[in-house]
Protein backbone atom coordinates (compact mmCIF):
# COMPACT_ATOMS: atom_id res chain seq x y z
CA UNK A 1 0.00 0.00 0.00
CA UNK A 2 1.32 3.82 -0.89
CA UNK A 3 1.85 5.55 1.85
CA UNK A 4 1.37 8.58 0.18
CA UNK A 5 -1.61 8.86 -2.43
CA UNK A 6 -1.39 10.63 -5.40
CA UNK A 7 -3.79 14.17 -4.29
CA UNK A 8 -1.07 14.75 -1.98
CA UNK A 9 1.69 13.94 -4.31
CA UNK A 10 -0.07 16.33 -6.77
CA UNK A 11 -0.29 18.78 -3.86
CA UNK A 12 3.17 18.57 -2.79
CA UNK A 13 4.00 19.10 -6.80
CA UNK A 14 1.82 22.40 -6.54
CA UNK A 15 4.48 24.54 -4.22
CA UNK A 16 7.04 23.96 -7.27
CA UNK A 17 6.71 26.32 -10.37
CA UNK A 18 8.86 24.55 -12.12
CA UNK A 19 6.20 21.75 -12.78
CA UNK A 20 3.87 24.47 -14.22
CA UNK A 21 6.29 25.28 -16.57
CA UNK A 22 6.91 21.68 -17.38
CA UNK A 23 4.28 19.20 -16.18
CA UNK A 24 5.95 16.13 -18.25
CA UNK A 25 9.34 16.52 -16.35
CA UNK A 26 10.08 13.46 -14.63
CA UNK A 27 13.05 15.33 -12.36
CA UNK A 28 14.84 12.36 -11.19
CA UNK A 29 18.66 14.28 -10.37
CA UNK A 30 17.48 15.72 -6.75
CA UNK A 31 20.70 13.87 -5.10
CA UNK A 32 22.64 16.78 -7.44
CA UNK A 33 20.05 19.57 -6.51
CA UNK A 34 16.33 19.68 -4.99
CA UNK A 35 13.92 21.84 -7.23
CA UNK A 36 12.90 25.39 -5.45
CA UNK A 37 9.43 25.68 -4.11
CA UNK A 38 7.46 29.17 -4.10
CA UNK A 39 7.70 30.01 -0.81
CA UNK A 40 11.75 29.67 -0.98
CA UNK A 41 11.67 32.11 -4.24
CA UNK A 42 9.29 34.14 -2.42
CA UNK A 43 11.79 34.97 0.45
CA UNK A 44 14.73 35.70 -1.84
CA UNK A 45 12.73 38.22 -4.38
CA UNK A 46 11.44 39.58 -1.01
CA UNK A 47 14.55 40.46 0.29
CA UNK A 48 16.45 41.35 -3.21
CA UNK A 49 13.59 44.05 -4.06
CA UNK A 50 12.74 45.16 -0.63
CA UNK A 51 15.11 44.19 1.92
CA UNK A 52 18.58 44.49 0.35
CA UNK A 53 21.48 45.73 2.98
CA UNK A 54 24.55 44.09 4.14
CA UNK A 55 24.13 42.88 8.04
CA UNK A 56 26.50 43.37 11.02
CA UNK A 57 27.37 46.79 9.73
CA UNK A 58 24.78 49.70 9.86
CA UNK A 59 22.60 50.83 12.13
CA UNK A 60 19.79 51.72 10.00
CA UNK A 61 16.59 49.51 9.59
CA UNK A 62 17.54 47.89 6.52
CA UNK A 63 20.56 46.93 8.02
CA UNK A 64 19.55 45.68 11.42
CA UNK A 65 16.19 43.66 9.63
CA UNK A 66 18.77 41.81 7.42
CA UNK A 67 20.79 41.10 10.29
CA UNK A 68 17.83 39.89 12.45
CA UNK A 69 16.85 37.99 9.79
CA UNK A 70 20.44 36.50 9.28
CA UNK A 71 20.75 35.49 12.88
CA UNK A 72 17.02 33.95 13.18
CA UNK A 73 18.33 31.47 10.57
CA UNK A 74 21.22 30.48 12.48
CA UNK A 75 18.88 29.69 15.34
CA UNK A 76 16.75 28.14 13.08
CA UNK A 77 19.08 25.86 11.74
CA UNK A 78 20.02 25.21 15.32
CA UNK A 79 16.57 24.59 16.29
CA UNK A 80 16.49 22.00 12.90
CA UNK A 81 19.82 19.82 14.04
CA UNK A 82 18.30 19.93 17.93
CA UNK A 83 21.23 21.84 19.05
CA UNK A 84 19.33 24.58 19.95
CA UNK A 85 22.60 26.47 20.18
CA UNK A 86 22.93 29.23 17.42
CA UNK A 87 26.88 29.02 17.89
CA UNK A 88 27.36 25.72 16.72
CA UNK A 89 26.47 26.51 13.29
CA UNK A 90 28.15 28.50 10.95
CA UNK A 91 27.37 29.36 7.46
CA UNK A 92 29.55 28.36 4.37
CA UNK A 93 28.89 28.35 0.57
CA UNK A 94 27.82 24.40 1.06
CA UNK A 95 29.28 21.84 2.26
CA UNK A 96 32.53 21.41 0.08
CA UNK A 97 33.41 24.18 1.78
CA UNK A 98 32.46 22.93 5.26
CA UNK A 99 34.33 20.46 4.90
CA UNK A 100 37.79 21.83 3.31
CA UNK A 101 37.49 24.72 6.95
CA UNK A 102 37.28 21.33 8.59
CA UNK A 103 40.22 20.01 7.04
CA UNK A 104 42.25 23.78 7.08
CA UNK A 105 40.93 25.50 9.81
CA UNK A 106 40.54 22.29 12.57
CA UNK A 107 42.64 19.38 11.19
CA UNK A 108 45.89 20.73 9.83
CA UNK A 109 47.06 21.90 13.42
CA UNK A 110 46.42 19.01 14.85
CA UNK A 111 47.96 16.89 12.15
CA UNK A 112 51.60 15.53 11.84
CA UNK A 113 52.78 12.26 9.69
CA UNK A 114 52.46 9.57 12.26
CA UNK A 115 48.70 10.73 12.45
CA UNK A 116 45.84 9.18 9.76
CA UNK A 117 42.68 10.05 8.56
CA UNK A 118 39.93 7.67 7.87
CA UNK A 119 37.32 8.22 5.50
CA UNK A 120 35.52 5.64 3.16
CA UNK A 121 35.14 4.78 -0.51
CA UNK A 122 31.74 5.94 -0.52
CA UNK A 123 32.77 9.33 -0.28
CA UNK A 124 32.05 12.36 -2.70
CA UNK A 125 35.02 13.65 -3.95
CA UNK A 126 34.12 16.74 -1.38
CA UNK A 127 34.39 14.70 1.02
CA UNK A 128 37.52 12.87 -0.28
CA UNK A 129 40.03 15.11 -1.87
CA UNK A 130 40.50 17.73 0.99
CA UNK A 131 41.50 14.86 3.28
CA UNK A 132 44.06 13.12 0.85
CA UNK A 133 45.18 16.48 -0.05
CA UNK A 134 45.63 16.99 3.62
CA UNK A 135 47.19 14.00 4.14
CA UNK A 136 49.99 14.31 1.95
CA UNK A 137 51.07 17.93 2.69
CA UNK A 138 51.44 16.42 6.31
CA UNK A 139 52.93 13.38 5.53
CA UNK A 140 50.27 11.54 7.17
CA UNK A 141 48.20 8.36 6.03
CA UNK A 142 44.79 8.23 4.18
CA UNK A 143 42.97 5.00 5.32
CA UNK A 144 40.12 4.20 3.07
CA UNK A 145 37.47 2.42 4.67
CA UNK A 146 36.53 -0.48 1.51
CA UNK A 147 32.46 -2.20 1.35
CA UNK A 148 31.12 -5.43 1.85
CA UNK A 149 29.71 -6.95 -1.00
CA UNK A 150 26.60 -5.73 -0.27
CA UNK A 151 27.20 -1.94 -0.92
CA UNK A 152 27.86 -1.86 3.11
CA UNK A 153 30.51 -0.10 5.08
CA UNK A 154 33.09 -2.63 6.03
CA UNK A 155 32.59 -2.37 9.89
CA UNK A 156 35.23 -4.64 10.66
CA UNK A 157 37.10 -3.15 8.85
CA UNK A 158 36.83 0.27 9.91
CA UNK A 159 37.10 -1.04 13.80
CA UNK A 160 40.70 -2.04 12.76
CA UNK A 161 41.67 1.54 10.98
CA UNK A 162 40.88 2.94 14.25
CA UNK A 163 43.56 3.63 16.21
CA UNK A 164 44.57 6.03 18.95
CA UNK A 165 46.89 7.68 16.15
CA UNK A 166 43.53 8.32 14.22
CA UNK A 167 42.38 12.23 14.09
CA UNK A 168 39.38 12.17 12.42
CA UNK A 169 36.93 10.08 11.13
CA UNK A 170 34.44 11.19 7.80
CA UNK A 171 31.83 10.07 5.81
CA UNK A 172 28.37 10.24 4.69
CA UNK A 173 25.31 9.69 5.99
CA UNK A 174 24.29 8.78 2.91
CA UNK A 175 26.03 7.56 -0.10
CA UNK A 176 25.05 10.08 -3.43
CA UNK A 177 26.07 7.37 -5.71
CA UNK A 178 24.49 3.80 -4.17
CA UNK A 179 22.02 5.36 -2.01
CA UNK A 180 23.50 2.89 1.02
CA UNK A 181 22.67 4.17 4.41
CA UNK A 182 24.95 4.70 6.76
CA UNK A 183 24.55 3.23 10.29
CA UNK A 184 25.97 6.44 11.59
CA UNK A 185 24.80 6.27 15.52
CA UNK A 186 26.77 2.61 15.65
CA UNK A 187 29.38 4.56 13.77
CA UNK A 188 29.92 7.47 16.13
CA UNK A 189 30.21 5.21 19.03
CA UNK A 190 32.93 2.91 17.31
CA UNK A 191 34.87 6.06 16.81
CA UNK A 192 34.03 7.70 20.26
CA UNK A 193 35.43 4.49 21.79
CA UNK A 194 38.65 5.29 21.02
CA UNK A 195 38.07 8.84 21.28
CA UNK A 196 38.17 10.11 17.57
CA UNK A 197 35.87 12.82 16.50
CA UNK A 198 33.79 12.27 13.55
CA UNK A 199 32.54 14.31 10.62
CA UNK A 200 29.17 13.32 9.10
CA UNK A 201 28.36 14.73 5.49
CA UNK A 202 24.65 15.12 5.79
CA UNK A 203 23.87 16.43 1.76
CA UNK A 204 22.12 13.70 0.85
CA UNK A 205 20.04 13.65 4.23
CA UNK A 206 19.40 16.69 5.73
CA UNK A 207 15.98 17.03 4.23
CA UNK A 208 13.72 14.08 5.20
CA UNK A 209 16.11 11.93 7.76
CA UNK A 210 16.76 12.94 11.48
CA UNK A 211 19.79 14.91 12.42
CA UNK A 212 19.22 14.91 15.99
CA UNK A 213 22.29 16.38 18.33
CA UNK A 214 20.63 15.63 20.89
CA UNK A 215 20.25 11.94 20.39
CA UNK A 216 23.65 11.06 18.77
CA UNK A 217 27.25 12.68 19.78
CA UNK A 218 28.08 14.74 16.80
CA UNK A 219 31.33 16.57 16.49
CA UNK A 220 31.01 17.97 13.09
CA UNK A 221 27.60 17.98 10.37
CA UNK A 222 27.92 19.29 6.82
CA UNK A 223 24.90 20.14 4.59
CA UNK A 224 23.98 22.50 1.28
CA UNK A 225 21.13 24.20 1.25
CA UNK A 226 20.57 23.45 -2.62
CA UNK A 227 20.08 19.56 -1.87
CA UNK A 228 16.84 20.71 0.67
CA UNK A 229 15.10 22.63 -1.41
CA UNK A 230 16.87 26.15 -0.92
CA UNK A 231 19.19 27.95 -3.12
CA UNK A 232 22.64 27.89 -4.14
CA UNK A 233 25.36 29.01 -2.25
CA UNK A 234 24.81 28.12 1.21
CA UNK A 235 25.76 25.53 3.58
CA UNK A 236 25.85 24.33 6.98
CA UNK A 237 28.94 23.89 9.41
CA UNK A 238 27.49 22.50 12.57
CA UNK A 239 30.60 21.80 15.49
CA UNK A 240 29.76 20.86 19.17
CA UNK A 241 30.66 23.03 21.56
CA UNK A 242 33.67 21.20 22.37
CA UNK A 243 35.65 21.58 19.71
CA UNK A 244 34.50 25.31 18.87
CA UNK A 245 37.67 26.67 20.19
CA UNK A 246 39.46 25.07 18.08
CA UNK A 247 38.41 25.93 14.31
CA UNK A 248 40.32 28.87 13.40
CA UNK A 249 39.52 31.28 10.71
CA UNK A 250 40.02 30.19 6.94
CA UNK A 251 39.57 33.19 5.46
CA UNK A 252 40.18 36.53 6.40
CA UNK A 253 38.97 40.30 6.55
CA UNK A 254 36.00 42.42 7.37
CA UNK A 255 33.46 40.68 10.01
CA UNK A 256 35.47 38.08 12.07
CA UNK A 257 37.50 40.78 13.44
CA UNK A 258 38.20 41.66 17.48
CA UNK A 259 40.89 43.99 17.05
CA UNK A 260 43.16 44.90 14.31
CA UNK A 261 46.74 47.10 14.69
CA UNK A 262 50.05 47.45 13.04
CA UNK A 263 51.29 44.99 15.28
CA UNK A 264 48.85 42.26 14.74
CA UNK A 265 45.10 40.86 14.53
CA UNK A 266 42.71 39.24 17.08
CA UNK A 267 39.76 37.40 15.44
CA UNK A 268 36.25 36.31 17.26
CA UNK A 269 35.39 32.82 18.55
CA UNK A 270 33.65 30.28 15.95
CA UNK A 271 31.34 30.96 14.18
CA UNK A 272 31.84 34.45 13.20
CA UNK A 273 35.49 33.58 12.54
CA UNK A 274 34.19 32.74 9.77
CA UNK A 275 32.21 35.12 8.32
CA UNK A 276 34.68 37.01 6.32
CA UNK A 277 33.34 39.51 4.27
CA UNK A 278 29.96 39.59 2.95
CA UNK A 279 27.98 36.70 3.45
CA UNK A 280 25.32 35.56 1.05
CA UNK A 281 22.72 37.10 2.99
CA UNK A 282 19.35 36.30 0.42
CA UNK A 283 20.82 32.80 0.09
CA UNK A 284 20.63 32.63 3.80
CA UNK A 285 16.92 33.84 3.84
CA UNK A 286 15.99 31.29 1.03
CA UNK A 287 17.51 28.48 3.43
CA UNK A 288 15.74 29.60 6.20
CA UNK A 289 12.32 29.55 3.86
CA UNK A 290 13.39 26.25 3.14
CA UNK A 291 13.59 25.02 6.66
CA UNK A 292 10.30 26.08 7.10
CA UNK A 293 8.96 24.81 3.78
CA UNK A 294 10.02 21.14 5.23
CA UNK A 295 8.72 21.45 8.33
CA UNK A 296 5.15 21.58 6.77
CA UNK A 297 5.40 17.74 6.26
CA UNK A 298 6.10 14.86 8.96
CA UNK A 299 9.69 13.63 8.10
CA UNK A 300 8.67 10.09 8.95
CA UNK A 301 5.92 9.68 6.13
CA UNK A 302 8.41 11.30 3.81
CA UNK A 303 10.77 8.80 4.63
CA UNK A 304 8.01 6.35 4.09
CA UNK A 305 7.26 7.94 0.64
CA UNK A 306 10.95 7.58 -0.38
CA UNK A 307 11.40 4.35 0.31
CA UNK A 308 8.73 3.04 -1.28
CA UNK A 309 9.62 4.74 -4.75
CA UNK A 310 13.11 3.45 -4.26
CA UNK A 311 12.15 -0.35 -3.81
CA UNK A 312 9.23 0.42 -6.71
CA UNK A 313 12.33 1.49 -8.98
CA UNK A 314 14.50 -1.10 -7.98
CA UNK A 315 12.21 -3.74 -8.35
CA UNK A 316 10.57 -2.60 -11.85
CA UNK A 317 14.53 -2.17 -12.87
CA UNK A 318 15.49 -5.17 -11.68
CA UNK A 319 12.90 -6.90 -13.71
CA UNK A 320 14.90 -5.77 -17.54
CA UNK A 321 17.39 -8.28 -18.39
CA UNK A 322 20.25 -5.90 -19.80
CA UNK A 323 19.73 -3.62 -16.72
CA UNK A 324 21.99 -4.20 -13.38
CA UNK A 325 22.07 -2.67 -10.17
CA UNK A 326 25.19 -1.44 -8.88
CA UNK A 327 24.03 -2.67 -4.63
CA UNK A 328 21.71 -4.04 -2.28
CA UNK A 329 22.57 -2.23 0.93
CA UNK A 330 20.47 -3.28 4.16
CA UNK A 331 19.00 0.25 4.19
CA UNK A 332 19.13 2.49 0.61
CA UNK A 333 18.14 6.33 0.70
CA UNK A 334 16.01 6.96 -2.44
CA UNK A 335 19.18 6.42 -4.51
CA UNK A 336 19.71 3.64 -7.12
CA UNK A 337 22.70 3.65 -9.54
CA UNK A 338 22.53 1.58 -12.86
CA UNK A 339 24.33 0.19 -15.87
CA UNK A 340 22.29 -0.75 -19.40
CA UNK A 341 24.25 -3.85 -20.82
CA UNK A 342 26.36 -2.13 -23.88
CA UNK A 343 24.92 1.16 -23.81
CA UNK A 344 27.11 4.07 -21.78
CA UNK A 345 25.78 5.88 -19.34
CA UNK A 346 25.42 8.97 -21.18
CA UNK A 347 23.54 7.95 -24.20
CA UNK A 348 21.26 6.11 -21.93
CA UNK A 349 20.24 9.60 -20.12
CA UNK A 350 20.22 11.05 -23.00
CA UNK A 351 17.92 8.72 -24.99
CA UNK A 352 15.76 9.51 -21.52
CA UNK A 353 15.57 13.06 -22.02
CA UNK A 354 13.61 12.76 -25.17
CA UNK A 355 11.10 11.76 -23.20
CA UNK A 356 11.98 14.54 -20.59
CA UNK A 357 13.23 12.40 -17.72
CA UNK A 358 16.33 13.81 -16.10
CA UNK A 359 18.63 11.43 -14.24
CA UNK A 360 22.07 12.24 -13.57
CA UNK A 361 24.81 9.85 -15.63
CA UNK A 362 28.50 9.81 -15.06
CA UNK A 363 30.63 9.34 -11.96
CA UNK A 364 28.52 11.31 -10.08
CA UNK A 365 32.15 12.81 -7.72
CA UNK A 366 32.76 9.33 -6.69
CA UNK A 367 35.79 8.22 -8.65
CA UNK A 368 37.41 6.26 -6.01
CA UNK A 369 33.57 4.10 -5.36
CA UNK A 370 32.99 3.44 -9.44
CA UNK A 371 37.10 2.22 -9.78
CA UNK A 372 36.58 0.07 -6.78
CA UNK A 373 33.33 -1.55 -8.65
CA UNK A 374 35.04 -1.38 -11.86
CA UNK A 375 33.33 1.32 -13.69
CA UNK A 376 33.45 4.16 -15.15
CA UNK A 377 30.41 5.71 -15.06
CA UNK A 378 26.37 4.91 -14.25
CA UNK A 379 23.23 5.98 -14.24
CA UNK A 380 21.41 7.82 -11.36
CA UNK A 381 17.80 7.98 -10.33
CA UNK A 382 17.62 9.72 -6.91
CA UNK A 383 13.69 11.07 -5.56
CA UNK A 384 12.11 13.54 -3.44
CA UNK A 385 9.12 14.26 -2.02
CA UNK A 386 7.77 14.96 -5.28
CA UNK A 387 8.38 12.29 -7.25
CA UNK A 388 5.61 9.72 -8.82
CA UNK A 389 5.38 6.03 -9.35
CA UNK A 390 4.22 6.56 -12.54
CA UNK A 391 7.39 8.38 -13.22
CA UNK A 392 9.21 5.23 -12.20
CA UNK A 393 7.00 3.46 -14.85
CA UNK A 394 7.98 5.84 -17.62
CA UNK A 395 12.20 5.45 -17.04
CA UNK A 396 11.04 1.89 -17.53
CA UNK A 397 9.12 2.24 -20.46
CA UNK A 398 11.94 4.38 -21.99
CA UNK A 399 14.98 2.29 -21.11
CA UNK A 400 12.70 -0.78 -22.51
CA UNK A 401 12.63 1.56 -25.52
CA UNK A 402 16.44 2.36 -26.17
CA UNK A 403 17.55 -1.05 -25.11
CA UNK A 404 14.87 -2.18 -28.74
CA UNK A 405 16.30 0.71 -30.40
CA UNK A 406 19.88 -0.12 -29.72
CA UNK A 407 19.75 -3.69 -30.56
Amino acid sequence: MKLINSNLVEDIRSYFPIFSQYPDLAYLDNAATTQRPDSVIQAINQFNSFENSNIHRGVYDLSNKATEQYENTRQKVADYLGSNDPLSVAFTSGTTESINILARSFLKQRLDKSDNIVITILEHHSNFVPWQILAEECEAELRVVPLDDDGDIDLKALTRMLDHKTKILSLNHISNTLGTINNIGHIIEIAHKVGIPVMIDAAQSAAWYDIDVAKLDYDFIAFSGHKMFGPFGVGILYVAEKWRDQILPYNYGGGIIKEVSIHGTTFREFPFNLDAGTPAVSSVIGLSAAIDFIGRFEKTQMQKHLAELTAYCSDQLSSISKVKLLSKPKKRGGIISFNVEGIHPHDVASFLNKDDIAVRAGMHCTQPLLSSLNLTATVRVSFSAYNKFEEIDRLKQSILSLIKFWS
